[in-house]
């Protein structure tokens, strides 16, 4: 049985996450925490987050969190949702300006386009840039929720995995090493969404 920690530093839709992970893993102790060594000791890590980045920036360092998000980001299988992608990167624009933790170059940037329904709200395709094992069994162009008015924008064009287009194509998912994060929620996706779950639950990087 392996160990699988669920960042709850109060900014995310915690609950949804582990009962989607605990349905696909349900051999697996799946936990949520905000205590550091907790975190520090799992096997895989989710850093998920919902509301502002300035927030959550707060929050995290009121927590102690941000040196351990940045170690097990690091060492260990770790899956980034909605604001635990935008988080990994230098900054945002969120809130004034935001600096992020700085796990992957790039910044957080708003839509621009003024006929565009902010934030976007609702089922997208996700177009694979890259391969990689969290895709597995999910088609190209599979379509999955996401809620959010803010983008990242990675300085490394490798590290970006999957796109959307709203009025822009824009990067959706990054991965790097033992890194994978989304945009979209794969918890409120269904099928396709419990399917990456199931693949990071597997991964063996």
């Amino acid at each position: 049985m392996q160990s699988i920690a669920i960042v709850d530093y109060g900014m995310g839709n915690v609950r949804s996450v582990q009962k989607a992970l605990a349905h696909v893993a349900p051999n697996d102790n799946v936990f949520l925490t905000d205590d550091a060594q907790l975190i520090n000791d799992a096997d895989r890590i989710v850093f998920p987050g919902q509301g502002a980045m300035g927030a959550c920036m707060q929050a995290l360092n009121q927590h102690g969190l941000a040196d351990v998000i940045k170690s097990c980001a690091d060492e260990k299988p770790f899956l980034g949702i909605c604001l635990g992608l935008q988080l990994l990167f230098d900054h945002s624009e969120e809130n004034g300006g935001t600096d992020g933790l700085s796990i992957i170059p790039g910044n957080v940037v708003k839509f621009a386009k003024s006929d565009l329904k902010i934030p976007h709200m609702g089922w997208n395709t996700v177009k694979q840039v890259s391969e990689h094992p969290l895709w597995h069994n999910i088609n190209d162009n599979s379509r999955f929720y996401s809620v959010h008015s803010y983008y990242v924008k990675a300085a490394d064009a490798s590290v970006v995995a999957g796109t959307t287009n709203y009025g822009i194509d824009f990067t959706c998912a990054i991965a790097k090493d033992n890194m994978f994060a989304v945009q979209f929620h794969p918890e409120k996706s269904q099928h396709d969404g419990l399917q990456l779950l199931t693949n990071f639950v597997d991964w063996k990087n």
